[in-house]
């Protein structure tokens, strides 16, 4: 899913998380779920950012000049203005768009 383009809520919202819990039966299950995905969220966007920025970056041994550069400070403004990885997993797992399984679980059905 595209983060850019989800339809999760910017600021933090109270989930009901015996409803969240209902497909797996347990709370901390379905929570290590959504960790899981919001780490693998946040790598993509840290990954994204990185490459945005970097064309943008000098390679200037001194430190007393400091460029400001507009654009690089608008891109680092979007991505700030962006839902956090931890609201964009939970809205992905109420949406069922998380396809997640437990290995433990599989394992006495082979």
């Amino acid at each position: 899913m595209d983060y850019k383009k989800t339809n999760a809520p910017v600021n933090t919202m109270t989930r009901d998380m015996m409803k969240l819990s209902v497909d797996t039966g347990n709370i901390y299950e379905t929570t290590m779920i959504i960790a899981k995905r919001a780490n693998q969220v946040a790598m993509d966007m840290k990954q994204d950012l990185g490459k945005k920025l970097q064309e943008f970056a000098s390679y200037n041994d001194s430190l007393e000049e400091v460029f400001e550069n507009r654009e690089q400070i608008e891109i680092s403004r979007y991505y700030e203005k962006l839902p956090k990885p931890t609201l964009i997993a939970a809205q992905e797992y109420e949406d069922k768009k998380l396809y997640f399984r437990n290995p433990a679980k599989d394992k006495g059905t082979f």
